[in-house]
């Protein structure tokens, strides 16, 4: 077999295809999620928490060069010039869109198994074994056969 044979063989497999359907899904999903975070569930954060912004919290860990033009408070600003910075409080943020972004997942995936769960259809109703049929048929004529 060519390689090219098998390299089609191979990309037409359906697993291949399910796989490249769910990427394309999944980031087209991503968005719709990052936007869920970002636009509706951080403002609530931000104001449980009194309008504090984690983005910004960081420890200057370099020197500010002469030809700095940007706020020196500013992370975004430090990072852009260069300047060691360690910023918790970027990860911080990262990190709380995470586990709102894992939980919201989690809630969708929860109700996608409910729903398939309601439509798998119910199981056959059992077969019953010819032996046992034999056997409580052997059952019946006995009972029903006069005793000696």
């Amino acid at each position: 077999m060519s390689m090219i044979e098998e390299f089609k063989s191979f990309a037409l497999k359906g697993n291949v295809m399910d796989l490249a359907v769910g990427v394309i899904i999944g980031g087209a999903f991503s968005t719709i999620v990052n936007s869920i975070v970002k636009d509706l569930i951080m403002p609530i954060v931000g104001l449980v928490t009194g309008g504090l912004d984690f983005s910004n919290m960081f420890i200057k860990l370099g020197n500010i060069p002469p030809t700095f033009k940007g706020n020196p408070d500013s992370y975004k600003d430090l990072q852009t010039a260069g300047v060691a910075v360690f910023g918790y409080g970027s990860f911080i943020s990262v990190l709380i869109n995470f586990i709102i972004l894992a939980f919201i997942i989690f809630l969708m995936v929860k109700f996608i198994n409910k729903l398939r769960r309601n439509e798998e259809p119910a199981p056959p109703p059992a077969v019953t074994p010819e032996d046992v049929l034999l056997l409580r048929e052997i059952r019946d004529s006995l009972k029903a056969s006069p005793r000696i």
